[in-house]
């Protein structure tokens, strides 16, 4: 995973985290939801990338 790969999915990570607390300080539940799925996708992304560095890494 490259840097920019990297900034980019720790963004995505921050954003989601920002939008689930703002759901939880308004009450919103919807926010919260979609906060936490997004959070989800980040993480997921990032371990995609993982696996593939390790591939790469074994591979060199």
């Amino acid at each position: 995973m490259g840097i920019k790969d990297k900034a980019e999915t720790a963004a995505k990570n921050i954003e989601a985290k920002a939008q689930e607390m703002m759901g939880e300080v308004t009450g919103d539940s919807q926010d919260k939801i979609e906060g936490q799925a997004k959070q989800a996708q980040a993480e997921a992304e990032q371990a995609k990338e993982n696996v593939k560095d390790s591939v790469k890494d074994a591979i060199d």
